[in-house]
């Protein structure tokens, strides 16, 4: 913390920016910690609140119309590399659609405070043709509330911020190399979550040709269509003789799909 209050009292405002412009793109570098250490700063009269939030929600907005119109040129196949930088990538899309298919283009108010939304909710708002303006109105609006809320918590407790930066200034290089091993294992995390993830794909995952091969057989799968309602919507078409059930209906609707044949469930 205190080699990040150091960068942000010598560079300051274009940090700030940058981080965030980078957060927003889709890089694993947090910037709350950026913005509390500035609302710090500004506590003490060494930067300018106002300008911190106002180059926090421009950086945001450049980053998000980026995604958006990305979105709109692509549809819903620009989710395929937004989730492939994710970190979250088994939530990236379901529960991304899910949120925006109940709350809509309002969503973006409350994006940035749920992990792997803020970068996949731009592309979606795009690909559904939500008009720019209102886009960026909600967009805008969400950036300001979400660092708004971190330069306020770094004003309101700027005292025990400074009692960490004067520990940390203690520890002096080691406090570097504290940062540099919380920030490789925060990612490291996340990536040995993707992998298993990938992992269990691999051993569950049935192709197409595959699936042809069982009905051609003879050998009837059942075929379930987990979609959620927007991407039925959007795309009707599904496999002859699919089920259609709701992901959160499986539990309750388990029972009733025959226990002696192969149960195969296709999503977005």
């Amino acid at each position: 913390m205190h080699a990040l209050i150091e960068q942000l009292a010598r560079h300051g405002l274009p940090l700030v920016f940058a981080n965030v412009l980078l957060e927003q793109l889709g890089l694993p570098i947090p910037a709350i910690p950026t913005l509390v250490a500035a609302g710090a700063l500004s506590a003490g009269g060494r930067l300018s609140a106002g300008a911190l939030l106002a180059l926090a929600v421009v950086a945001s907005l450049i980053a998000d119309s980026l995604w958006y119109f990305l979105g709109r040129r692509h549809g819903y196949r620009i989710l395929k590399t937004v989730c492939g930088i994710s970190l979250s990538p088994d939530s990236c899309v379901r529960e991304t659609e899910a949120v925006f298919e109940r709350h809509g283009v309002v969503s973006l108010l409350y994006a940035k405070f749920i992990p792997g939304f803020s970068t996949v909710a731009p592309p979606i708002a795009g690909a559904v043709r939500i008009g720019f303006l209102r886009f960026a109105l909600f967009d805008a609006g969400g950036a300001l509330i979400w660092a708004g809320s971190g330069v306020a918590a770094g004003i309101v407790f700027h005292r025990a911020i400074d009692r960490v930066a004067e520990f940390l200034e203690g520890l002096g290089f080691w406090s570097l190399v504290i940062a540099a091993i919380l920030l490789a294992l925060f990612v490291g995390w996340k990536w040995w979550q993707r992998r298993r993830f990938y992992r269990f794909l691999r051993m569950a995952r049935i192709t197409p040709a595959e699936l042809r091969a069982l009905v051609d057989a003879g050998k009837a799968p059942v075929i379930v269509d987990v979609r959620n309602r927007a991407a039925a919507q959007r795309d009707p078409r599904r496999i002859p003789g699919a089920i259609r059930l709701l992901a959160e209906e499986i539990d309750t609707s388990i029972d009733q799909l025959p226990p002696d044949r192969e149960i195969i469930l296709y999503c977005t």
